[in-house]
C-alpha cells in the first residue's frame, strides 16, 4: 500500500505516501488529491531554482512546546535499524510503515510570489519557495508537519522551516492553516507548536 516516486529536485527525493493509511485515517479530500496528484504531476521546476525553505535564516515569534511524543521512540528504532544507511531515510521510512499516523514522506511543496504579501521582502526573490516535507501525519483531526533534527534541542530555525512547510501546504490544499500543527524531534526531544498562531 506504500506508492512512491523518484523526484529529481537538485537532488533526489523519494517521495512516498502509505494509500491506506490515508484512507483509514480520513485525510481531507483536498490533501488526498494533493497527495495523490504529487505522484504523477509535480512541478519539477519550481525546485530546481529559488529559495528553499530549509535553508531560510528567519526567526518567527513561536511559542513552542517542548513535550513528549511517539515520534522520539520511532525516530529511535529508526535509527538503529539502519536499513537504509541514512539517518533521515532510516527515520522516515520507518515512520511510514510502522506509525499508525504517517500518511507520507518528503512531500513536495511549495508557495508562488503572489501567494504572500511582503514575499520579496522575506526573500529576496520572486522565485517559488519550495520544500519537502519529512513526514506527514493525520493525529487527533490535525494535519501534522513533522521534520526531524538530528541535534533538535540545538536548532535556531527549524520552527521557521516546519511554518513555511505547514504554509505552503494550507495554499497548495486551500486548508486552513489552523487545521495544522507542526514539530522537529530527534530520538530524545520533540518541539511543537500551532502555525495559526505564528505571526509574520
Amino acid at each position: 500500500m506504500i506508492l512512491g516516486t523518484s523526484l529529481n529536485h537538485g537532488g533526489y527525493y523519494y517521495y512516498k505516501i502509505h494509500k491506506q493509511k490515508i484512507d483509514l485515517l480520513e485525510a481531507p479530500d483536498e490533501l488526498k488529491r494533493f497527495l495523490n496528484e504529487m505522484l504523477e504531476n509535480c512541478p519539477d521546476d519550481y525546485f530546481r531554482k529559488g529559495p528553499r525553505s530549509s535553508i531560510l535564516k528567519l526567526s518567527l515569534s513561536t511559542q513552542l512546546s517542548k513535550i513528549t511524543h511517539p515520534v522520539n521512540y520511532l525516530a529511535r528504532i529508526g535509527l538503529e535499524s539502519d536499513y537504509y544507511g541514512n539517518a533521515h531515510l532510516n527515520v522516515q521510512m520507518f515512520m511510514l510503515a510502522y506509525d499508525k499516523n504517517t500518511i507520507a514522506i518528503e512531500v513536495p511543496i511549495w508557495l508562488k510570489y503572489e501567494e504572500l504579501e511582503n514575499y520579496k521582502e522575506l526573500f529576496n526573490s520572486e522565485l517559488a519557495l519550495t520544500g519537502h516535507i519529512d513526514a506527514l501525519s493525520i493525529e487527533d483531526g490535525k494535519i501534522w508537519i513533522w521534520d526531524y533534527k538530528p541535534n533538535a534541542h540545538r536548532e535556531k530555525y527549524a520552527a521557521t522551516q516546519t511554518y513555511f512547510y505547514a504554509l505552503m501546504l494550507s495554499k497548495r490544499t486551500n486548508i486552513p492553516l489552523e487545521n495544522f500543527m507542526c514539530g522537529y524531534f530527534d530520538d530524545k526531544n520533540t518541539y511543537v507548536f500551532e502555525p495559526a498562531k505564528v505571526n509574520l
